[in-house]
């Protein structure tokens, strides 16, 4: 573990003293419950407000609340929450339908992260676990997510990158290949990868919407190889798409998946 920031750290006992109730605290109560120096103090409170994680309270002068951004952070931390309660959820159902393993990941930076996972019961299966981290052209969730990017963000992603890891040798490792393939997963609506993350597994994926009909994440299905086909393909592309839209809706999208 790295050594800890003292000024953030006393910054983050500011925040978290909103936490024991009350609503407001002065720059006097918070060196008081903290004892820390009052300069010390002035400083932390003053670039806290300037970020709106404070605000001064009018009616009580020297006195602070909790901003707008404090919310804000709460609020993303709700959603992920929820969609990594939701997506167990939907995923279990969807794999309990196929009895093959289900995903639910999202995107950072170029890479995917799996928030929900349930596994199939046959003892040939994929092996992963919820929280893994692989490079997104390498997996039909990951390239869902990145053909969901708007085209400037995507080229913005590609290039801070870099070159594409090879997973296998099936992997995509030519950006304008991996561009090519996200086209026409726009096109289709679903993303699927034929052994590029591992040997023996393919996959499919559709995406997930929130409220706002934004792509959140993507629910995928993954089949080793000795139980592939181009029907069975077909039959768990319509799959993944009723499942990623059952999650949506549970997300609050109303619209078309």
């Amino acid at each position: 573990m790295g050594r800890l920031v003292p000024a953030v750290t006393r910054a983050l006992d500011i925040l978290e003293l909103f936490l024991e109730g009350g609503g407001t605290h002065s720059a006097p109560d918070i060196v008081r419950r903290l004892r820390l120096p009052r300069t010390t103090v002035h400083e932390l409170v003053t670039t806290l407000a300037a970020r709106s994680y404070l605000v001064p309270v009018p009616e009580q002068p020297g006195h602070y609340r909790l901003g707008v951004r404090t919310y804000q952070l709460g609020s993303r931390y709700a959603e992920q929450l929820d969609l990594a309660a939701e997506g167990q959820r939907v995923a279990r159902e969807v794999a309990e339908t196929c009895d093959e393993t289900v995903h639910v990941a999202i995107l950072e930076d170029t890479d995917v992260i799996y928030i929900a996972k349930v596994d199939s019961t046959h003892a040939v299966r994929m092996v992963s676990a919820a929280g893994r981290r692989l490079p997104a052209h390498c997996t039909a969730v990951g390239k869902m997510l990145l053909a969901s990017l708007p085209e400037d963000e995507l080229d913005a992603r590609l290039e801070e990158c870099g070159e594409l890891d090879a997973l296998t040798h099936n992997s995509i490792t030519d950006a304008e290949v991996l561009c090519e393939e996200l086209a026409a997963t726009r096109e289709r609506g679903i993303a699927a990868e034929h052994r590029e993350a591992n040997p023996d597994v393919s996959c499919v994926a559709a995406p997930v919407r929130d409220r706002s009909g934004a792509v959140v994440a993507a629910l995928s299905i993954s089949v080793p190889m000795s139980r592939w086909s181009e029907e069975r393909e077909s039959e768990l592309a319509e799959l993944a798409a009723k499942g990623a839209g059952d999650l949506s809706t549970s997300l609050g999208h109303r619209g078309a998946w």
